[in-house]
C-alpha cells in the first residue's frame, strides 16, 4: 500500500480519534502534528514544532484580531443593541413581514461590528425575541431570521473567519474584507426577499401591522443607528479607501467603539476589565489553534500529504466546479461537528493546493469557504447559532433547526450565484489601493 495513503488514513485516525475522545482541537492539532512527525519522518520533531509554534504566534496580520475582537466585546457590553432596535423599528415596521426585518438588519449592522456570528445571532436575540414574542410573530420566522442573519457575522467584515483564513492562505486580509462586502449585502437581500414573500404567502399568520410612523419618528430612528452605522463607516472606509490597514483600521474601531461606550453612559473599570479579558480568552484561544495548526502543516508537508493529493485530484481530470463542489460537501460535513476556525486550520494544507492547482483565485475561495461555514452554524448536531437560539428561545433543538432549514438553502443559494459570477466577490477587491 501507497506510503501517503497509509499516512492520510492515519491522520484521519488520529485526528477524528482525538476530537471523538473530547481533546481540544488546538490540542489534537499540535499532538496529531507531532505524532504524524515521529512515525513518518526523520526530521527534528522537538525544535520543527518549537519553531513553529513560535514563529506562527508572532504575525503581525494577527494583530487585528484581539483589536477587532475587543471592539466587538466593547459594544456588547454597551445599548447599542437596544439602540438599533429603536431606530430600525420605525423604518422596515410596514413592509411585508413587520419587524421580522430588524432581526435581519440589525444581525447585519451588528455583524459588521463585532465579526462574530454567536454574538450577533446571541445580543439581537436577546433584543427583539421578547418584542416579536409580545407581538405574536411566528416563533419559526423569529428564530428562523436570527438564527440565518446571525451567520452574517462571519461575511460581513471586519470577521474574525477572514482574518485565519488570511493568515493561513497567506492572503490580504483587507482584500478578503472588501471582497465579502457585496455578498454580505446580496445574503440580506435574500433573506429579506424570502420573509416577505413568507409573509405575504401566510398573512393569516402574521400580526397587524404597525400604524405607519410619522416623519419624525423616522428621523429618530435615523439617530439612533447612526452612531453604529458611523463606526462602519469609519472601519471599513478606512481600508477600503487604502488609508489604514486592516490593524490599523481595528484601532480605529477600538478608540470609536470606547468613545461610543462613553457617550452611551457604559463605560464603566467592570465593563471595561470584563471586555479586555473575554477578547484576551477568545484571542488566546484563536491563535493557540492557529499556531497548532501551523504545526501540522508542517508535519504533513514533510510527508508530502498535500502535493501528493493534490496531484491525485489534479489526476482525476475534475473540472473547477466539481472540485469545488466536492470541497463544498467535505466542509459541509466537517461543519457538522466543528466550529469554523477548526475547520480552515484543519483543511487549509490540504485544500489550498487543490484549488490553486485547479486555478481558482484564492481570495474568492475565502469568501466561498467562509459561505460554507457560514451554513454550518446553522446545520446540526454542532450548529451554534442554533443552540444560541434555543437558549434565547426555550425551543428545543429540532425545532429550531426546521425554522432555520430555509435560510440555509438561501445561503447555498448565494454560494451559487459567486460560483456562476465570480465578479460579485472579486469586483470590489480590484479598486483597492
Amino acid at each position: 500500500m501507497d506510503m501517503t495513503f497509509i499516512s492520510a488514513i492515519v491522520l484521519a485516525i488520529l485526528i477524528f480519534g482525538f476530537l471523538a475522545a473530547g481533546v481540544w482541537v488546538s490540542v489534537t492539532l499540535l499532538a496529531a502534528g507531532m505524532l504524524m512527525m515521529g512515525l513518518f519522518t526523520s526530521a527534528p520533531t522537538g525544535s520543527l514544532i518549537a519553531s513553529t509554534l513560535w514563529d506562527s504566534s508572532w504575525g503581525w496580520a494577527l494583530t487585528s484580531l484581539p483589536l477587532f475582537v475587543w471592539m466587538g466585546e466593547i459594544l456588547f457590553r454597551s445599548n447599542l443593541s437596544a439602540n438599533m432596535f429603536k431606530g430600525l423599528s420605525p423604518l422596515v415596521g410596514r413592509l411585508p413581514g413587520g419587524l421580522l426585518h430588524v432581526n435581519i438588519l440589525g444581525c447585519g449592522v451588528l455583524a459588521a461590528i463585532t465579526g462574530s456570528s454567536a454574538v450577533t445571532c446571541a445580543t439581537i436575540g436577546r433584543m427583539t425575541v421578547p418584542e416579536l414574542s409580545k407581538r405574536d410573530y411566528p416563533t419559526n420566522m423569529t428564530v428562523g431570521t436570527l438564527a440565518g442573519s446571525g451567520t452574517l457575522g462571519l461575511l460581513i467584515p471586519p470577521s474574525i473567519i477572514m482574518i485565519v483564513y488570511g493568515v493561513t492562505a497567506e492572503q490580504s486580509i483587507g482584500r478578503l474584507f472588501i471582497a465579502g462586502v457585496l455578498p454580505g449585502i446580496l445574503l440580506i437581500v435574500l433573506f429579506m426577499g424570502y420573509t416577505s414573500l413568507w409573509s405575504l404567502l401566510n398573512r393569516d399568520r402574521m400580526p397587524k401591522r404597525d400604524k405607519a410612523p410619522d416623519f419624525r419618528a423616522k428621523l429618530e430612528g435615523l439617530r439612533n443607528l447612526l452612531p453604529a452605522v458611523g463606526l462602519i463607516a469609519l472601519v471599513i472606509g478606512s481600508i477600503y479607501g487604502g488609508f489604514a490597514t486592516p490593524t490599523e483600521a481595528a484601532v480605529i474601531g477600538v478608540i470609536g467603539a470606547l468613545i461610543l461606550s462613553a457617550l452611551s453612559g457604559t463605560l464603566n473599570r467592570a465593563n471595561f476589565m470584563q471586555g479586555v479579558m473575554a477578547a484576551v480568552r477568545t484571542s488566546c484561544m484563536i491563535s493557540f489553534i492557529i499556531a497548532c495548526a501551523a504545526c501540522l502543516s508542517i508535519a504533513v508537508a514533510f510527508v508530502d500529504l498535500p502535493r501528493e493529493l493534490a496531484t491525485w485530484v489534479d489526476g482525476l481530470n475534475l473540472s473547477p466546479y466539481a472540485l469545488l463542489f466536492v470541497l463544498a460537501i467535505l466542509i459541509l460535513i466537517l461543519g457538522c461537528f466543528l466550529e469554523g476556525i477548526s475547520i480552515i486550520v484543519l483543511t487549509s494544507s490540504v485544500m489550498l493546493p487543490m484549488v490553486q492547482t485547479a486555478g481558482v483565485d484564492l481570495v474568492w475561495f475565502g469568501i466561498f469557504i467562509t459561505i460554507l461555514i457560514e451554513a454550518a452554524q446553522i446545520t446540526p448536531p454542532v450548529g451554534f447559532n442554533l443552540f444560541v437560539m434555543q437558549s434565547v428561545t426555550g425551543e428545543n433543538i429540532l425545532t429550531v433547526a426546521k425554522a432555520t432549514f430555509p435560510f440555509f438553502l438561501l445561503l447555498m443559494a448565494l454560494l451559487a450565484m459567486i460560483t456562476a459570477f465570480p465578479e460579485i466577490v472579486l469586483w470590489l477587491p480590484k479598486f483597492m489601493n
